[in-house]
């Protein structure tokens, strides 16, 4: 090839390179007007939405490449988190695991360590144990959910806002504390249902008289020998089961749908609820996690597959690391 043909098949490139990154920022431009409409976004001024929108097409270019390289098991979506830095989403939707959650239950013997009748795969949801997916920032009560209805058949939404309101010490659910909320439900003999104390996304003052109208409760609590998926597997077998992981990654976030094997430490900053388990048609073992996130714009409907019987003994972003249980 001739030097003049050199160039010119540089230059070439140049142009198409240029002419590909106006397509994508045109393209994220398009996508964030919309995306601000779905959502019902504004912003105070001209200044902010500049700085929102290069948040999103960061994301938005993330999501894009990521979907599009392919050979992988799970694809990730702009979602209503897209405009937010880093730190903004973990202070939203994260926060810093409560020390008490090392806290060991009265129960010194893990109950399913014998357990050996584990099938092959598992969703609470159809055996009736699993209330819908809720959008409650941080709080969790959907393992005493599960556990009072495999113990009575009586499936009840319980009370998040009473968990915010008076569980004191629980710093309110702030990112994980399960074991303060298990302590809490014990304490004050059980939790009233959400329709008597329903969510308002803030801490209040505790509503005595409502906090006083138990529906369920639990007697106890018992923990799962950490960084163990096998132990946790016996577990969920029985009950769903509260666990702790590292959910502020950008994959984590931006899930869509699929077998997430996404890149994530094991610095857990989020309570999440382990209803299942299975292996997906292209045969990656994966365990069944409900969310609290809502179920309109994240995962698959609220809900993430997350591989299961990885290498790291603590699981994929943690997720063996800290498992606990309710005692129905």
């Amino acid at each position: 090839m001739s030097d003049s043909n050199i160039v010119l098949f540089l230059i070439a490139g140049i142009l198409v390179s240029q002419a590909m990154s106006r397509t994508v920022h045109e393209s994220a431009i398009d996508e964030h007007e919309k995306w601000m409409v779905k959502h019902g976004r504004t912003y105070k001024d001209r200044a902010e939405k500049d700085k929102r929108f290069k948040i999103f097409k960061e994301n938005f270019e993330y999501v894009h490449n990521f979907n599009n390289e392919g050979n992988t098991s799970y694809k990730l979506s702009i979602n209503k988190y897209s405009d937010l830095t880093h730190d903004e989403f973990v202070a939203a939707r994260t926060g810093d695991v409560n020390p008490s959650d090392t806290v060991a239950s009265t129960e010194t013997v893990f109950q399913y360590a014998e357990f050996t009748d584990i099938p092959s795969s598992l969703d609470w949801r159809t055996e009736g144990a699993v209330t819908a997916v809720k959008n409650q920032h941080r709080c969790a009560v959907a393992a005493t959910e599960g556990a009072t209805q495999i113990k009575t058949r009586n499936l009840i939404s319980l009370s998040e806002q009473q968990l915010l309101d008076c569980s004191g010490n629980n710093d309110g659910c702030n990112g994980g504390s399960k074991i303060s909320a298990f302590q809490y439900i014990m304490q004050n003999n059980g939790l009233t249902s959400e329709d008597n104390y329903p969510y308002h996304q803030t801490q209040g003052a505790c509503d005595m008289q409502k906090q006083a109208s138990q529906v369920a409760g639990i007697s106890n609590y018992g923990t799962v020998p950490p960084n163990s998926e096998q132990y946790l597997l016996k577990a969920v077998s029985n009950q769903p089961v509260v666990v702790s992981i590292e959910g502020s990654g950008i994959d984590f976030r931006h899930y869509k749908s699929g077998v997430f094997q996404g890149n994530c430490g094991t610095k857990t900053d989020h309570a999440v609820t382990v209803v299942g388990f299975g292996t997906s048609d292209d045969g990656i073992d994966y365990w069944l996690v409900k969310n609290s996130w809502g179920v309109e714009d994240w995962g698959e409907d609220g809900y993430i597959r997350m591989q299961r019987n990885v290498a790291d003994p603590q699981g994929l972003c943690g997720l063996a690391t800290k498992p606990a249980y309710p005692i129905a």
